[in-house]
């Protein structure tokens, strides 16, 4: 991970910080770096998902949920992203990532992830997560059993939500996905 330090301080963050449930909203403060901008001087498209990796990994940190996944060797992946920019966010700007957990379905875990500055957005994501472990991908139910939750009522993903991971989505990776340009 190229944002180890980061990733550090979260989690050193984490600790003295307000605890959370995973349906809670993550707030991680942040400032513009020299490693996030690219030449135009703002942050680069690419370093928002590493960005709102931070965000999630401080979910799950303050939720309790990474000893948990830790304990049972499982791991996060994303399975498809999506974002859209409104403001460019320049060198030196502080700014909160805001993260929040919108539902699940049988397959996958759905986040939305926002860059906000000074209460407004700059930036939203919608991300669509699974576990992993050696076995395989890890059932949601699985998932919350080990954590001990329920899924709270409003807590429901658009449709159009599942229809852009079903529609983009790749084969399986236990199935071929050969290479060929459409014409």
């Amino acid at each position: 991970m190229h944002m180890i330090f980061r990733i550090l301080m979260v989690f050193l963050n984490s600790k003295k910080a307000t605890r959370l449930t995973m349906f809670d909203t993550s707030s991680v403060k942040m400032r513009a770096t020299l490693t996030d901008i690219d030449f135009a001087g703002h942050i680069n498209n690419g370093m928002y998902f590493s960005i709102f990796d931070l965000g999630r990994f401080d979910l799950m940190f303050r939720s309790g949920v990474w000893d948990i996944m830790r304990k049972n060797k499982w791991t996060p992946v994303v399975q498809t992203e999506t974002i859209t920019f409104r403001k460019s966010v320049r060198l030196g700007t502080k700014f909160s990532q805001e993260t929040k957990l919108l539902g699940l379905d049988d397959k996958c875990i759905y986040f939305e992830q926002r860059i906000v500055v000074d209460g407004e957005i700059y930036a939203r994501g919608y991300i669509a997560t699974r576990m992993t472990s050696k076995k395989g991908a890890v059932p949601n139910e699985e998932i919350l059993a080990a954590v001990g939750l329920d899924v709270p009522e409003d807590r429901v993903v658009p449709e159009w939500v599942h229809q852009w991971r079903e529609q983009g989505a790749l084969p399986g990776s236990r199935k071929p996905a050969p290479h060929n340009w459409l014409s």
